[in-house]
């Protein structure tokens, strides 16, 4: 008997029904379900689960799960992290969101990816994280990020000044809006939004991209994922964000930001039928002729 996790933001509106429908299907299987608080809470008023079903808040109550469903579209999938952290947890991203492509497994396809994952037809695609240190964390925060770390000023007046350096040599002082640094899974993120190009999540990289860079021939950049990055940040005694994925940090100091690739990675389960090039087209458009 396996052990499922599930997590879900909170659920309304036109996707109400459908994940109303994957619930009374999770539970009627012969497996042992782990809900989260907050979404069993909600489909109580809908559902009369079995009475071995137990719910989650923090990473020890999903430490021995064989896999965790997420229901939602990609922001929903990277809030798994929290909770399945170093565990190796591996984590399906059912999409009822608009992008997807973290969560790729479609409405119309859940009854047969969960058919899959339960018969162990899948296999592990192990994405990096970037690790964050320098940065004052909260006791429950992760200090890793499975897209990006985005440096921001913090208002609409002058730009940000953020010095980089790689593995200690000097790279060049960014004058623009802020500065990412993504991963491959991140590329198609923040990054891409900015000018940043496509990276296959199989290469081992990083992505340095400006935002709203002041100097027009300062571009985007790809380095090996084995360097260390660091960002001097100089926002002349204003402070300034820190997005960690879809987490903000308000900095009041100057400070050193040091990345480095994360020792274990974000496991994402990976079904057969699944190819990032024509997740890219599909979700990009890309080869639609739309003048029609």
């Amino acid at each position: 008997m396996k052990k499922i996790a599930v997590y879900a933001r909170k659920i309304k509106g036109k996707n109400l029904p459908v994940v109303i429908k994957l619930m009374h299907k999770l539970d009627q299987i012969n497996h042992k379900l782990v809900i989260h608080k907050d979404l069993f809470n909600d489909m109580q008023k809908h559902i009369d689960f079995n009475a071995d079903v137990v719910t989650f808040e923090n990473q020890k109550d999903i430490v021995h799960c064989s896999f965790l469903i997420s229901i939602g579209g990609d922001g929903t999938l990277l809030d798994t992290m929290r909770y399945v952290r170093n565990s190796g947890t591996p984590v399906i991203g059912f999409n009822i969101g608009k992008m997807g492509f973290l969560a790729n497994t479609t409405i119309d396809d859940i009854d047969t990816a969960l058919e899959k994952i339960l018969k162990n037809e899948f296999t592990i695609d192990k994405r990096s994280l970037i690790r964050i240190e320098g940065v004052q964390f909260m006791p429950e925060d992760i200090n890793y990020v499975l897209n990006e770390i985005a440096v921001l000023k913090s208002d609409a007046s002058s730009m940000i000044k953020i010095k980089v350096f790689i593995n200690d040599y000097f790279v060049n002082t960014y004058w623009a809006d802020g500065l990412i640094v993504s991963t491959p899974t991140g590329s198609t993120a923040y990054s891409l939004s900015c000018g940043g190009p496509i990276i296959d999540p199989d290469t081992n990289n990083f992505i340095i991209t400006p935002i709203a860079s002041h100097n027009l021939t300062v571009r985007p950049i790809i380095i090996s994922d084995k360097s260390t990055i660091k960002l001097q940040v100089d926002a002349e005694k204003k402070p300034y964000i820190i997005n960690l994925d879809s987490k903000k940090i308000k900095m009041h100091k100057q400070t050193d930001i040091i990345l480095t690739k994360e020792a274990f990675y974000f496991n994402l389960i990976k079904l057969e039928d699944f190819n990032f090039y024509a997740t890219i087209r599909n979700k990009l458009l890309w080869g639609l002729d739309k003048r029609n």
